[in-house]
């Protein structure tokens, strides 16, 4: 009786033991299971701790030790059921990526906060009942329905790269991260998931998104799908956009400013502008066919990594001055050669900016700079950060604007002759701590009674043979005191004929024209158009190709003037039988008198719109030779249409013709700017000066000018010695003046300068000339220089 009684109590025990087994009929889920331990990273305690699952090592796992475990991470381990996971009633995070799984059943395991399942093979998940799960990804399966229906405490969910084409996601609305690429979605509906800050969408097929109201999306990746269109307008939180290999026809960033990456290639968008994207470090737009223009100017010394190739009909760039060469570099690396590089698709710096801006004018009544004063054009001045250093100058109505970073800028007007005025005030400096806007005017007053007038001839177009040419007599007073006179024109009625002018000339003689001004006031300037007929080389005196036609302008008036070297303007200019409308020319000419070492000389810029469309800008840019000029004198004199001036780099000079729309028809596609600049006083006779211009038309490559050569010589330089062969009388001489010659020589042309090495007559053709009418001449010193077969020489002659 005893010995049956505890064979009953021995079967009751091991049946209670196998009720605690859990039964796991797939073996490699056991033996992960059983390999658990504190060494390696299997399961985990409710403590985050790693554990062994088999503590009493009977190579079984009993319910009791299943409901010690709250983490388990089972990857990789060839597993194709895990039939007895419902057992681990405590597990709240569970890792079974990377087996050979088809179905997986984890219902009513409410404990359960994380679940990875990617890369395996299922086909049916059923997840009901799991309220808490935070976290879940199940990537890369074969599911054609994914039911999470009740989940609404999810915030991660991936389910990219399996069979889906919807899944109804509208009720999660904790979700922050979406991970769904890669299937062949019909449609994703986001609405009201306004938490979302990832978005992975990429390869899904799909043609339309709408992300309206996801304002604290952070990451969108939608790379590879149909998309026509991208609305990001309410995504302003945005880091890190990959919308590359779409059929985006369009993309707009505005107010996108927080984007760091940006990969948008592969798109049909003709142009992108990116200017705002101030903090972009990275940026691809590969694979793009149609892409022709990128805006990229966001004024930070951070150079984004830019990825672009291939992209064959690139054509423009704009970005900021200091990354041009490097994007230049990059473009020629890839073997683009074919598109334009700089930073005029806008004329403001990019980022963050303020402005300053006003005016500067004139107290005629001394009361002070009012409505009724008149305002100074063409007036420079400097600004520094106490770093760098630039010019700008006003435009023609002598209004300023300039924009520049936040910080602490000095401005300071720079006068041409600076005991004539005195400027309230001196200088200013602005440090605003907000981005806005400086209103900033100058003043200036006469400072005792100062007279100075100049002039400048400035010859609009070319001079050829047999046609008009137009010239532009420029004349201005630079004192502080209104003046009366005569401006006149010397040219050689041989030879040119005055076809019409602006203003009805006061009086004419031969080989002089002039004209009365009548209270030219300070700092005005007017200007009197000319044209002139040239004679052809079947006229006589002929005119030929090379020949020199040499005008002289002047400027007087009864009073004596300050600076009287600028009275005077020798033109000495080339005839040509054809030419390049864009070209650049010392008005000074090739050759110039030492006596001009330190003084003023001038250039003039033509350009012309060869193309089929009018050019919306223009801009004339010029690298100043610090080792021969002077910068800090350049002075605009003329220009075709409205500018603005900017200095820049030390010797960068911008003439900018913002919204200029040059037509292209021959008859108003032409534009030029002149301007004035001093050499530097070290130079020495026998040095020669250089300069030459880009001019750029809207995005296009920039046109480069001829090279515009001046060297000084003395006019004492000569081939053979002037006596031995010619002679002059009388002298002095006070209306002829005679040329004999003594020996066997042949004179070619010849030509008077005055001291200052201006050109004031000019004989070219001279075979047959035997006298030179000196009339005109005011009464000085002046030199006679006569070109003939032996070379050329000169001598000395006094004008009574």
């Amino acid at each position: 009786m005893i010995k049956n009684y505890l064979l009953l109590l021995a079967l009751i025990f091991f049946s209670f033991v196998n009720a605690q087994t859990i039964t796991i009929p797939d073996a490699n889920f056991k033996a992960k299971l059983l390999e658990a331990d504190v060494t390696n990273k299997i399961a985990q305690n409710i403590k985050g701790e790693y554990i062994k699952i088999d503590l009493n090592g009977d190579g079984e796992i009993q319910e009791s030790e299943a409901l010690q475990i709250a983490g388990l991470i089972i990857t990789k381990s060839s597993i194709s059921t895990l039939e007895g996971i419902k057992k681990f009633k405590n597990l709240s995070s569970l890792d079974c990526s990377e087996n050979q799984l088809t179905e997986l059943d984890v219902s009513d395991m409410i404990s359960l906060q994380v679940l990875y399942l990617s890369d395996n093979q299922l086909v049916g998940l059923n997840l009901k009942g799991l309220v808490y799960l935070d976290r879940l990804s199940c990537s890369s399966n074969q599911l054609e329905k994914l039911n999470i229906e009740g989940l609404y405490n999810l915030t991660y969910l991936a389910y990219s790269s399996n069979r889906l084409t919807n899944v109804d996601i509208s009720s999660l609305k904790k979700l922050s991260s979406l991970s769904c690429g890669g299937n062949p979605l019909v449609k994703l509906d986001l609405k009201g998931l306004t938490n979302l800050y990832s978005l992975s969408c990429e390869s899904s097929g799909l043609t339309a998104l709408d992300l309206n109201g996801l304002t604290r999306l952070t990451t969108l990746q939608c790379d590879n799908n149909n998309l026509t269109s991208l609305d990001l307008k309410g995504s302003v939180n945005l880091f890190h956009l990959e919308c590359s290999n779409n059929k985006l026809k369009k993309l707009d960033l505005s107010g996108l400013n927080k984007i760091e990456i940006l990969t948008c290639g592969g798109n049909e968008f003709t142009t992108l502008n990116i200017e705002n994207l101030s903090k972009l470090g990275y940026f691809t737009i590969n694979n793009s066919p149609f892409l022709e223009t990128i805006f990229m100017k966001n004024g930070t010394q951070k150079y984004a990594s830019f990825s672009y190739h291939p992209s064959p009909n690139l054509k423009y760039i704009c970005t900021d001055d200091y990354k041009v060469s490097l994007y230049i570099q990059s473009l020629i690396k890839n073997g683009n050669i074919n598109c334009v590089v700089n930073s005029y698709c806008s004329f403001i710096p990019g980022g963050p900016l303020y402005s300053i801006q006003g005016k500067i004018g004139l107290d005629k009544n001394n009361n002070g700079c009012d409505a009724f004063d008149i305002n100074v054009s063409n007036m420079k001045f400097s600004i520094t950060d106490g770093v760098t250093k630039g010019n700008f100058i006003t435009n023609e109505s002598g209004n300023y604007f300039i924009s520049v970073p936040q910080g602490s800028h000095t401005i300071t007007p720079l006068l041409e002759n600076p005991s004539y005025f005195n400027v309230y005030p001196s200088s200013i400096q602005t440090n605003p701590t907000f981005t806005g806007q400086v209103l900033q005017n100058f003043c200036l007053s006469p400072n005792n009674a100062h007279k100075d007038l100049e002039i400048v001839l400035l010859p609009i177009d070319a001079a050829r043979p047999g046609f008009d040419a137009s010239y532009k007599i420029i004349y201005k007073n630079k004192g502080n005191v209104t003046q009366s006179g005569s401006v006149g024109l010397t040219y050689n009625d041989a030879i040119l004929d005055i076809v019409s002018s602006s203003s009805v000339s006061s009086s004419q003689a031969i080989n002089n024209a002039f004209w009365s001004f009548v209270d030219l006031k300070p700092f005005e300037t007017r200007e009197i158009a000319i044209t002139l007929n040239i004679n052809s080389p079947m006229e006589t005196p002929a005119v030929n190709n090379d020949d020199i036609l040499s005008y002289t302008a002047t400027i007087s008036s009864s009073d004596a003037d300050e600076t009287p070297n600028d009275n005077a303007f020798t033109l000495n200019q080339k005839v040509v039988g054809s030419y390049d409308p864009n070209d650049k020319t010392c008005l000074e000419g090739d050759v110039i008198t030492s006596s001009l070492i330190g003084e003023y000389v001038h250039y003039m810029i033509r350009f012309e719109n060869t193309g089929t469309y009018p050019a919306q800008n223009v801009v004339v840019t010029d690298i100043i030779d610090l080792t021969k000029f002077d910068i800090s004198t350049l002075i605009p004199t003329n220009a075709s249409h409205s500018y603005i001036t900017k200095i820049s780099d030390k010797n960068k000079v911008e003439f900018i013709f913002e919204n200029i729309q040059l037509p292209f028809d021959n008859a108003n596609n032409d534009g030029y700017i002149a301007f004035k600049i001093k050499t530097l006083p070290t130079l020495s006779v026998g040095d020669s000066f250089q300069n030459e211009a880009n001019i750029f038309f809207d995005y296009n490559f920039p046109i480069l000018t001829n090279k515009a050569i001046s060297t000084f010589r003395t006019l004492g330089t000569q081939d053979f010695e002037f006596s031995n062969y010619l002679s002059v009388f009388p002298v002095p001489a006070k209306e002829i003046l005679n040329v004999s010659a003594k020996g066997n020589i042949e004179i070619k042309s010849m030509a008077i300068y005055n001291l200052f090495g201006q050109l004031v007559i000019a004989v070219p053709n001279a075979q047959n000339a035997k006298t030179i009418d000196v009339s005109p001449l005011k009464t000085g010193t002046y030199f006679l220089t006569i070109k003939s077969d032996k070379g050329t020489s000169n001598t000395k002659f006094i004008k009574e």
